[in-house]
């Protein structure tokens, strides 16, 4: 009698237990932003987290943890049970190839999904006179030993791979100056503390569309849909000079596949037209594909920004 009982105790514990995992979620889901609010990548976070709640039927929280490395180590150390994600951005593959004594391992945190990008676009000080990518390394090439001061987000932003690229490619003199942040060096460009930098659509279109800011050229690999006068640095001929500042979800290492697959299915509601107008609005193209597309995309730019890196000895803790 014992043995029978025993017996249907382990044959209703088999049938339960995939049923208890097909129930994810059951509580609010934590996605982790790595900035302050107000940037690009908030802004894309909490747009797709509303997006993909409708679809999980359970509420996305947005946790802004702000830091070099602070909010990727929180995810890569949190337990892998379907709650706590990442919103990568360009740090999740140069954070490895820039920083010494990294607190994780890149392969502590797996890919869920791309989300959008917002484009990154070149933008001068009014005074400089160029309008576009020939005019501007024309320029440049004219300013001496200095060269032109080029504002960064900070050592290893997006912008300062762009401003090591433009180098690469024109053999212009530049002198990098890091900011605590992309404001800060949109701010330092305005007051002419610098001629250039390149920030995320979101920071500088509306600078660019009341004529404060003069756009030479966007570094995405298409024309802005909110902007579409301005070429690409690859119509201009300057091909190599490309990034945006992309945003995707991450998961902590050992998430399982299935929820993963699910996760990723959700994201798929950021293409949608209403979601693509809210986004659009700021200059940002929504991207969501799927999870192979993804980590294809994470390996060939972690190889190709880790040449760049490399060539220019580039390092995150300058």
């Amino acid at each position: 009698m014992k043995g029978a009982v025993l017996a249907v105790a382990v044959l209703v514990g088999a049938i339960s237990a995939p049923a208890a995992r097909a129930e994810w979620p059951d509580h609010q889901i934590r996605w982790v932003v790595p900035f302050g609010p107000g940037g690009a990548n908030d802004l894309i976070a909490r747009v797709a987290a509303e997006a993909a709640s409708k679809k999980l039927g359970q509420q996305i929280l947005i946790e802004n943890r702000p830091g070099a490395t602070t909010g990727t180590q929180a995810v890569a150390r949190a337990a892998p049970d379907g709650y706590t994600f990442l919103i990568g951005a360009a740090g999740v593959i140069t954070n490895s190839l820039l920083l010494k004594n990294l607190p994780y391992q890149d392969s502590d945190l797996v890919p869920v999904g791309m989300i959008a990008v917002a484009p990154s676009v070149i933008v001068v000080n009014r005074s400089v006179p160029a309008s576009n990518m020939t005019e501007f390394v024309a320029w440049a090439k004219t300013q001496g030993d200095k060269g032109v001061t080029w504002s960064t987000a900070g050592s290893g932003s997006t912008p300062h791979f762009v401003a090591e690229m433009f180098k690469e490619a024109t053999g212009a003199n530049v002198t990098i100056v890091p900011y605590r942040s992309g404001n800060d060096g949109v701010n330092a460009v305005l007051s002419n503390s610098a001629s250039v930098t390149s920030e995320a659509s979101i920071v500088v279109l509306p600078q660019i569309k009341a004529g404060l800011l003069k756009a030479i050229a966007t570094t995405y690999e298409k024309r802005i849909g909110a902007y579409p006068q301005l070429s690409t640095t690859a119509e201009q001929g300057f091909p190599s000079v490309r990034i945006g500042h992309w945003a995707g979800l991450m998961a902590p290492r050992g998430t399982s596949d299935a929820i993963i697959a699910r996760m990723n299915a959700a994201l798929s509601a950021v293409n949608t037209p209403e979601v693509q107008a809210k986004l659009g609005e700021s200059g940002i193209e929504t991207a969501a594909g799927s999870v192979e597309d993804f980590a294809a995309f994470i390996t060939s730019e972690r190889q190709r920004l880790g040449a760049l890196a490399a060539k220019a000895g580039m390092s995150g803790d300058q």
